[in-house]
């Protein structure tokens, strides 16, 4: 309850907020959140591939789940978005469709610690996907897919 807690002092001062989380544990507080003048609340969502994100985050909530709390802040009308990042082996075209009309815009950031991944990409044969090249094709096909339907991209990389 301390994010509670924390977003009571902000609210009580109408202090801009923005939320960046892998948990469904924050629609929660979507009460809170209608009250605010100025909100955002971001999910992570680094694949669209629930196997892949058990490689990489096996105690993290699943992929579905975390589309399901996008679903449900949308429903509230808060400002969304998703980070996908960092990019994981994913069908770049299914995930924007997946999450299409649930943000108001989009972050995209690569692996930023490949030193310290690198044995788990080897691990499961997934080295294509360590590339830079791979991080600028998927970043790219995120960009297409949103940009033209109006949606912001920022590529932080």
């Amino acid at each position: 309850m301390l994010t509670r807690k924390c977003l009571e002092v902000l609210l009580k001062f109408q202090y801009p907020t923005g939320i960046l989380t892998r948990s469904p544990l924050v629609l929660r507080d979507v009460d809170l959140f209608v009250e605010f003048e100025d909100i955002e609340v971001g999910v992570s969502i680094t694949t669209d591939n629930d196997d892949i994100r058990k490689i990489f985050e096996p105690k993290a909530p699943s992929i579905k789940s975390r589309i399901k709390t996008l679903e449900g802040l949308k429903q509230k009308n808060i400002k969304t978005f998703a980070f996908i990042g960092p990019i994981l082996p994913m069908d770049a075209v299914n995930l924007s469709r997946e999450i299409d009309g649930l943000v108001d815009y989009v972050l995209v950031d690569r692996m930023n610690y490949i030193w310290k991944t690198e044995k788990i990409y080897r691990m499961n044969s997934l080295g294509f996907a360590m590339r830079d090249e791979y991080f600028t094709a998927v970043s790219e096909e995120i960009l297409k897919e949103f940009s033209s339907k109006g949606i912001e991209v920022e590529i932080l990389f």
